[in-house]
């Protein structure tokens, strides 16, 4: 593999530097903007080359210690030699460029990114990575791209303080754990009221003994509320000690005449990892959405109510889809328990569902859709169906929402305004929220 010498000119989606070689764009993670780097060529394909970095000959003056002593081995992080400012700037410039080629949208329409209040300590649900190896218990992250784990005793940066606490306590724990060998992740997740579970995945035939163990190690030793273990699917999730439930709350006053709300969701089910963001983006969502109190909304990916419940108490009628049955449940529960009494929710695939509404002839003043990684496609091309005069996007990936986006410009929906949401501080991920209206 031959080695170059490149000038790193910007930041690119996926984290990596990027320079040029010959003309040729070359990725190179864990350098910044005004680097100059030796770098082995690793991939060299028609378009492009990936390049490992070897050495900064030249360092750019924006580089910063990262306060991780594994970055860079650790898969997670692609971001902490950058300071904060500079990262914001880099995930809105190519979340904008993103967009932009695919709808040809104006420049203006993209906001400003949504910052973070907290760069480090946001996260509230880890999953930490284990491997026995030589009669030693390695427990942290893989490193990116393999399988191997990489140690981290000192917990993770990112991490909120009470995740790194039951962290550490579980590291000494699992020490004296009958089959190491057999529990390849343990999932942390926290509520922001002191609840905290803990969900074993375990792959042994000893079911009975591991759950044993895990009745008298775990509760008094570690700060949890609920212990759990998975053998397989989520199907297979099974509760050995405590509680099921992490709630979260969404602040009083954090929308004109919001009364506060206490959601929760159960082992298994998925919550926004950074709750101070999640809130900011709620409130977006509602101020964007401009509603009167006479509109029916369709609330799609609904998961345990986070946008259906707070949407409605400001509108006449909130229907939401998930096919995932335990969010379903909890958006039930959440619903009864915040007294929220004009909300419905159906255990259904969301594609399937808006197929299933047009063809009764149902219609929606507002869409709101807050999707998986890969989009929803099938969902938008059905969605102008039910004739929303506005669609809010919610979106964890850039690619598949500009995707998205072009299909719903070319069923006759104008992007109004796009915003990123820095949800997910010190790595390139972000979250974003989209309005769109109809011509």
């Amino acid at each position: 593999m031959r080695e170059e010498l490149l000038k790193i000119d910007t930041m690119a989606f996926g984290g990596a530097g990027l320079g040029r070689i010959d003309g040729k764009v070359c990725f190179v993670p864990f350098t910044a903007v005004g680097d100059t780097a030796r770098v082995r060529i690793v991939t060299d394909k028609k378009s492009y080359m990936e390049g490992e970095l070897l050495e900064c000959v030249i360092p750019s003056p924006h580089r910063i210690s990262p306060p991780c002593p594994v970055f860079g081995e650790c898969g997670g992080c692609s971001w902490q030699h950058l300071p904060y400012d500079i990262q914001s700037r880099a995930k809105e410039d190519i979340f904008a460029e993103i967009i932009i080629r695919a709808t040809r949208v104006e420049r203006d329409r993209i906001l400003p990114i949504l910052p973070s209040p907290m760069p480090y300590g946001y996260r509230s649900r880890v999953q930490f990575k284990l491997r026995y190896v030589d009669g030693t218990l390695h427990m942290g992250f893989f490193r990116k791209g393999t399988h191997y784990v990489i140690d981290t005793p000192c917990g993770c940066a990112i991490a909120h303080g009470r995740v790194n606490e039951i962290y550490l306590r579980l590291r000494e724990i699992m020490k004296g754990f009958p089959e190491p060998d057999k529990v390849p992740q343990i999932d942390v997740a926290i509520g922001d009221g002191g609840d905290a579970i803990v969900l074993f995945h375990y792959i042994g035939a000893g079911v009975e003994q591991a759950t044993g163990w895990l009745k008298r190690a775990i509760p008094g030793q570690v700060p949890v509320t609920g212990v759990f273990l998975q053998r397989g699917r989520k199907s297979t999730i099974s509760n050995v000690w405590g509680d099921e439930k992490v709630s979260y709350s969404l602040p009083r006053g954090m929308f004109p005449d919001f009364p506060g709300m206490s959601l929760f969701f159960r082992c298994g089910g998925f919550s926004q990892v950074n709750y101070l963001q999640n809130s900011a983006l709620i409130e977006l969502a509602l101020r964007w959405a401009g509603l009167r109190g006479t509109e029916r909304v369709l609330d799609l990916f609904c998961g345990n109510g986070n946008f259906s419940l707070p949407f409605a108490r400001y509108c006449a009628e909130v229907v939401g889809y998930e096919d995932f049955r335990q969010s379903i449940e909890d958006a039930v529960s959440n619903s009864r328990s915040n007294a929220v009494d004009n909300a419905r929710f159906f255990c259904k695939d969301s594609a399937l569902g808006v197929q299933e509404l047009a063809r009764r002839g149902e219609y929606f003043d507002l869409v709101l859709l807050d999707p998986p990684r890969t989009g929803a496609l099938e969902a938008i091309r059905m969605i102008p169906q039910l004739k929303p005069e506005k669609i809010i996007y919610v979106s964890c990936d850039p690619p598949t929402l500009a995707r998205d986006l072009a299909s719903l410009q070319k069923s006759g929906y104008e992007i109004v305004a796009s915003r990123p949401v820095d949800m997910f501080p010190q790595t390139y991920h972000l979250e974003s929220i989209t309005i769109l209206q109809r011509h």
